[in-house]
Parts: C-alpha cells; structure tokens; sequence
C-alpha cells in the first residue's frame, strides 16, 4: 500500500490526489504529482509536488523520492521511507526528509508540522497494516 502512487491518498490524509506523469511505476525515474492540502497556503489552494522516484526496494520494504517541482517551497528535497517489520506484530517506520531552509519558514515551525504531518500519516499506515492482518 504505502509504495503504490495511486494508494497516497489512503494513508496521507491531506493528499487529495497522485497522478502519474512519467515512467513505469516503482522503477526509478518515475514522476508523479501529489496535490491536496499537504502544506496550507495563503491563498487557501492546494499544494502540489512533482516528485520523481530516486529508488524503491520491494524487499526492504523502502523508497526515495526527490521533489522537483512544487509551489511550496520544497524543491530539492528529498524524502525517504521505508518500513521495518520486527515480526513481533510490530513494524518501525522509519521516514527522513532532507530539506533546504525555505524562506520565511522557521526551521522549528517545518520541524514541527513535518512531525504533525509523518504521525498523521503513520497512523493511517499502522490502522491498514491491522486491518491487513486481521483479513490473512
């Protein structure tokens, strides 16, 4: 779920939308645009990011992804996840953003709603790997 493009919405609750650009999907090169509401804006549009696949490894459950495009600010960055199952019934997600400072954004304020929007988003990944495991 969590690397699948067309799945974003269902477990970043601010995305609205991911649309495919260019390439194939999981394979390096690939570029899609998330758009929703993942940054606020001042005039209350949606934020939109075109992010392009750096690498993905099915087997160790990870992905990067650097951001190309966007209209808030983050061009450049890159965004790194990848999922750590103990099996124990537990799973640690491990998620890093590297990030240049963006102007007029403190860099405490980023921090902070970075760690608003990541726990936002691990819970939804922690209720669909419960749910999954309840329908094996």
């Amino acid at each position: 779920m969590v690397s699948e493009a067309g799945r974003l919405p269902e477990w970043m609750p601010m995305v609205e939308t991911c649309t495919h650009l260019q390439g194939v999907e999981g394979v390096s090169g690939y570029v899609r645009l998330v758009s929703g509401f993942m940054f606020p804006q001042e005039d209350g549009d949606r934020s939109w990011i075109k992010e392009r696949l750096v690498s993905m490894d099915p087997l160790s459950f990870s992905f990067v992804y650097r951001m190309e495009a966007s209209n808030v600010g983050l061009d450049g960055s890159v965004n790194s996840l990848k999922l750590i199952d103990y099996g124990d019934g537990s799973t640690l997600v491990d998620w890093s953003f590297e990030i240049s400072p963006v102007e007029g954004v403190s860099e405490e304020g980023l921090i902070d709603y970075l760690g608003f929007l990541y726990k936002s988003c691990i819970k939804k990944i922690a209720s669909a790997i419960q749910v999954s495991s309840e329908n094996v």
